[in-house]
């Protein structure tokens, strides 16, 4: 059976998961499940927190935003919470395929505090994967995303391919995905 979200989970935790080569503390916001927890529990660092508020003073190697776009206020607190050298933030974005232009506000929006950030696609969900240092296709670390057990949905072509679309989509986000 087809599920529209099918795939958001495994997506959203693999691919910074896999992109990141030292991984101390991963911040989890917003609505948990048991199939996020699953999927993090596939990865070695266990330091792990889940909070739906950001009321929180620590620095975090990875944020994974499973709530709407942040806003600027938000944004504001992520940044604080996030690794100032080698964060990465993975965070909903509106689906490419169908508000291509609101997709680029976001990375706009996104991206100013970002070395590289990036629109990643796949079923119905388009993400934003923005990093201080790494690269989510350059930099996949292949001895986790190859290795990775009962995936469902990710691997590590998919990692890749994700990332990919069409030319008029590359066109509109050029200058604005940084790369």
């Amino acid at each position: 059976m087809y599920k529209k979200r099918f795939g958001l989970e495994e997506m959203m935790v693999h691919v910074p998961m896999c992109s990141h080569n030292n991984i101390k503390k991963v911040l989890f916001v917003g609505d948990v499940n048991d199939i996020f927890e699953k999927e993090l529990a596939k990865h070695k660092c266990k330091n792990i927190t889940y909070t739906k508020e950001l009321n929180i003073n620590e620095k975090f190697d990875i944020i994974l935003y499973n709530a709407p776009t942040p806003t600027k206020e938000i944004m504001a607190q992520l940044n604080k919470c996030l690794d100032d050298n080698a964060g990465i933030l993975v965070c909903k974005s509106s689906f490419i395929y169908k508000e291509l232009n609101k997709v680029k506000e976001e990375l706009a929006f996104i991206g100013k505090d970002f070395w590289i950030c990036m629109p990643y696609s796949f079923g119905h969900n388009t993400l934003i994967f923005a990093s201080k240092k790494f690269h989510p296709q350059a930099q996949i670390i292949l001895q986790v995303s190859d290795l990775l057990p009962n995936c469902q949905y990710y691997n590590t072509e998919f990692h890749n391919a994700s990332f990919i679309h069409p030319q008029y989509i590359t066109k509109v986000i050029t200058g604005i995905a940084k790369r």
